[in-house]
């Protein structure tokens, strides 16, 4: 009788050890025409333990170029945009802000004389029609 009751406990446990999800199992059960495991959900971490970022200087700096002021930011998603970026022969494999008829301003003592969009781009190849890689910036802090 012990020994049922010791082989049923143990027979429990192996078949519970071998139904947890491990790592590495979603493409043996994807080679075996299986679906994939679902997630494995863990608590968020607290915010006191979040790591803290420094801030990274002054909002004005723009490591790639200089300041710019554009008429106009769009998606690379846009229509009208890919359609420009295939005339000039830019393919692009990620979306990114795009920033149209730009001009490069002075962040000197007279201040910010943007009244559109200013932004920091990544590539200014193309004398201020199209910049690409474009992050919005605030000046007027």
């Amino acid at each position: 009788m012990r020994a049922s009751i010791v082989f049923a406990f143990l027979a429990f446990v192996f078949t519970l050890v071998g139904a947890m999800p491990s790592g590495g199992q979603n493409a043996r059960r994807l080679a075996d025409g299986l679906g994939p495991l679902p997630p494995v959900r863990r608590s968020p971490t607290p915010v006191e333990l979040a790591p803290r970022h420094k801030p990274s200087g002054t909002t004005s700096q723009c490591n790639t170029g200089p300041v710019q002021c554009c008429n106009s930011v769009a998606s690379s998603n846009d229509k009208g945009i890919k359609q420009l970026l295939g005339l000039l022969g830019v393919n692009l494999s990620v979306t990114q802000l795009i920033g149209l008829n730009c001009s490069p301003i002075g962040l000197g003592l007279g201040g910010n004389s943007c009244n559109k969009q200013t932004v920091c781009c990544q590539n200014n190849g193309f004398n201020g029609l199209v910049n690409l890689g474009c992050t919005p910036i605030n000046l007027k802090l």
